[in-house]
C-alpha cells in the first residue's frame, strides 16, 4: 500500500471517555484505510465504536495521537493530529465539511427542508453547483426521485435513510462515516439499503467506515471487519481495534 493509496491513517491514538473509575479508553494502535475501501467496525455495546467515528469525523479530539493523517486526494495530506494540537477548530470544521460525509442511525435530516434541499445542503454550503449531475444520479440510484419535494416527516424510515445517504455523499467526500445506518430498518430493508450505499461509495471511490452490530449483514456483504474489543484486567474498560 503506497502513501497515495491511503486516505486515512491513525497510529498510537487514544481517547478517554468518562472518568478513569467508570469510563473507558479507546486505543487505536494502527489503522490505515485505502482509497475506495469499505470496512465495518463491529463490537459489543460500549466498546468504543461511536467514539471511533467521532474521532474519525474530527468532532472529538484524541488525548494522544502519534499519527493522524487524512489524505483526501493524492498529494494533499492533512496532519489532523497537528491541527488538534493547535486547537485549530476552524480548520478542522472546514476539513469536515469538505471531505467527510456522515450517515446517522436516524438520518438526521433537517425537518423544515424538503428532501432535495437536505440532499443539496452540503453542496450549497461549499458553493458547489449542479453541473456534475451527481445529485440526479444519486436520487435515481436510490429510487427517491418522487420524494424530493416531501419533508422528512412525510417519508418512511427507509426513505429517510436513503435521502440521508444521498446527502452524505452528494459533495463527493473522501471519507464516509455511517453509524448503524440500517439499525432502524427491518432485515429486508437493511440489506437493500446497505447494498445501495456500498455500490455508490465504490462507484465514487469513497472510503467508508460503517459501524454495525449486525455481524451477519457485514459478513453477507463481504466487508473487511475491524473488531472493537473490550480488554479486561485493566483499571478501566479499554477498547482496542483489531483486524
Amino acid at each position: 500500500m503506497t502513501g497515495a493509496d491511503v486516505v486515512l491513517s491513525l497510529a498510537g491514538t487514544r481517547r478517554q471517555r468518562g472518568s478513569e473509575s467508570d469510563g473507558f479508553r479507546l486505543e487505536v494502535s494502527h489503522l490505515a484505510l485505502r482509497r475506495g475501501e469499505c470496512i465495518a467496525i463491529t463490537g459489543p455495546s460500549g466498546s468504543g465504536k461511536s467514539t471511533l467515528l467521532d474521532l474519525l469525523g474530527l468532532v472529538l479530539a484524541p488525548d494522544r495521537s502519534d499519527g493522524f493523517m487524512l489524505n483526501p486526494q493524492p498529494g494533499a495530506a492533512i496532519d489532523v493530529a497537528r491541527l488538534w494540537q493547535r486547537h485549530d477548530r476552524n480548520a478542522l470544521a472546514a476539513i469536515r465539511a469538505r471531505h467527510i460525509g456522515y450517515v446517522l442511525q436516524t438520518g438526521g435530516l433537517l425537518p423544515f427542508l424538503p428532501a432535495i434541499d437536505n440532499i443539496r445542503l452540503s453542496r450549497d454550503l461549499l458553493g458547489l453547483g449542479d453541473g456534475d449531475g451527481l445529485v440526479e444520479r444519486l436520487t435515481g440510484a436510490l429510487g427517491i426521485g418522487r420524494l424530493l419535494r416531501k419533508k422528512p416527516q412525510a417519508l418512511s424510515i427507509g426513505e429517510r435513510q436513503r435521502v440521508a445517504i444521498a446527502r452524505a455523499i452528494a459533495h463527493r467526500p473522501a471519507l464516509l462515516l455511517a453509524d448503524e445506518p440500517t439499525a432502524a430498518l427491518d432485515p429486508g430493508q437493511a440489506v437493500g439499503v446497505m447494498k445501495l450505499l456500498l455500490a455508490l461509495v465504490r462507484e465514487l471511490r469513497i472510503t467508508a467506515v460503517i459501524v454495525s452490530h449486525d455481524w451477519d449483514l457485514v459478513s453477507a456483504l463481504g466487508l473487511r471487519r475491524v473488531q472493537a474489543e473490550p480488554v479486561t484486567g485493566e483499571p478501566l474498560a479499554v477498547s482496542r481495534l483489531t483486524g
